[in-house]
Parts: C-alpha cells; structure tokens; sequence
C-alpha cells in the first residue's frame, strides 16, 4: 500500500512520473454500504453511487488510469458517470477530469476551480473540459439514487478547496485527504492548507459522523470512526510535541532530530516520511504563530 501511495504522490509533487508506471496498476472494486462503492488503485480513492439515477462518482485518480477506472464502474453499472465530484485539487484526485467530464457534470468547491485554472506542480492551467462546471462556497446537497448527498466545504485544512461527500441513507462519508490511514497525512501548506485548520477539521468530522458509519479514505483502506480516531490521536500528539518545542526556542533543525515517539515510527513512509512530518508541523505551527 504504501508504495503504491509513494508512487502516486510522488508524481503529484513532480508532475512528472516514469514511463507507462501505471500498465501494472490493478483497481479494486468492493462495496461500502448502501448505493456506495469504492475504487482503490493508486492515487486518491473513488466513491461511487450506483443506482436507479445512474452513477456518482468522488474524485477520479490520474488521466493514466482512465480506462481502467471505467472498465471497473462498468462492472457495477451499464450508465457512465452524470457528476463527478472533485474532494479537491490535486493530480490524484483531478488527473482524469478531463476524460470523465465528457459525460459526467464536475463539481467543486470554488477554489479547486481557480486552482486547476492556475496548475501548478509542473503543470501548466488545466484545459477547460476538465474544469469543474459546478462551484460552490460552503454546502452544496444533490438528491441521487434515493439519498441525499451533501458536499461540505472545509477550509484551510489539507488545501483550501477541500470538500468532505457525505451520503446520508448510506451511511458513508467520503474524506478524501482527510485520513491517510495509519500514515502522516499531506498537508499543502502550498495550497492554502493549515496545520492547526487540518486538526480542527478532522475533529469537526468525528463531531458530525456517527460512529457506526463507513469512512472512505483519500489513501488507504476502507476505514472506521476508530481509524479516524487513531488518525486525530497521532495529529494532536505530535502537533503538540513539536509546539511544545517551539515555544521552547528550538530549531527546525533540531525538532526533526529529536524526533518522534517510537509509537508513531510506523506511520513514517517514504512520501511523508517522520522528517517530512515534522517538517510539516514546525513550518505550519510557526507560520501560525506569526
């Protein structure tokens, strides 16, 4: 899994990956509950709605994957996605936009449109088809296959365009980068995101969900409210570790050689490994402060 993820966010943060790497991906179809389906190959995870409007789709992984990605909702139903929903900006989670919004209507917050408009990443702006054609400020609900599906704007957190899909009949909340299960997450202080805005929105969504609801993942398996807990454990922990640090004069350079716990050495993986992590808090925890 984790190499998988190294692969996929590696070329999110190059822009550029090696040649035909995806030819060997195989995704992963199983259901959630519910309408409810998840695809998991490389990049963010997909949900899927299926039902007697068709199909629903949250987020779409890389262009690479296109085909592959289509044959698997074919499996599932004979319609090809009327809305795709777009968690965020990022190239594995917006790379196939361009394909998939031949047929299927794409929805985003209002700041993942600017965002695919300016590129970035060593990507130039993203051709207008695969821009979304739908924005929103806050909230957005859309009625499909007999539940409603609420789109929840969280800013600042992971980037400032973030959308978490709640599917309210089936029980199951799309977070998109909102949970790496058991890994340091990525947060893009880049594109807006906030270390302290990442932390509040995690709690806000263990607040909102019950906790006997399904919880699909930016990265890594299907997970349970307990996962989500685990997850905002190890970002109160270590946040607080590295604070406690700042407020006591030390360096960035000498918070990432003092390290970690060893309870969270298993978090650490090659794309956000625990330097990176810590990299990450001190310089949003100190812009914070400023």
């Amino acid at each position: 899994m984790k190499t998988f993820l190294v692969f996929s966010l590696v070329a999110l943060s190059a822009g550029t990956v090696a040649q035909n790497p995806f030819d060997d991906v195989k995704v992963e179809s199983s259901t959630v509950a519910g309408a409810i389906h998840m695809l998991h190959a490389v990049g963010g995870n997909i949900s899927l709605s299926v039902g007697k409007d068709g199909v629903l789709m949250v987020d779409c992984q890389f262009a690479e994957l296109e085909q592959k990605n289509r044959k698997a909702i074919a499996d599932l139903s004979k319609e090809k996605p009327r809305y795709l929903i777009n968690t965020h900006w990022q190239g594995d989670h917006t790379g196939a936009n361009l394909g998939f919004g031949q047929d299927a209507t794409i929805l985003a917050q209002e700041n993942v449109r600017q965002r695919l408009q300016i590129g970035g990443r060593g990507k130039g702006p993203a051709p207008e088809g695969a821009l979304p054609v739908i924005t929103f400020k806050q909230e957005l609900k859309i009625n499909f296959n007999d539940e409603e599906v609420k789109l929840i704007h969280l800013p600042h957190g992971h980037t400032d365009g973030d959308t978490v899909v709640i599917f309210h009949g089936s029980k199951v909340v799309h977070v998109g980068d909102y949970l790496f299960v058991d890994m340091f997450p990525f947060i893009d202080l880049e594109s807006g995101g906030s270390v302290d805005g990442y932390i509040q929105n995690v709690d806000w969504i263990l607040q909102e969900i019950p906790r006997d609801w399904e919880i699909i993942p930016g990265h890594g398996a299907l997970a349970s409210y307990k996962d989500l807990q685990h997850f905002s454990q190890m970002l109160h922990q270590t946040s607080e570790l590295v604070q406690q640090s700042i407020d006591s004069g030390k360096t960035r350079s000498q918070v990432v050689e003092a390290g970690l716990p060893s309870q969270w050495d298993s978090w650490s993986w090659d794309f956000i490994s625990t330097k990176t992590w810590l990299e990450t808090l001190y310089d949003g925890l100190t812009v914070a402060a400023d």
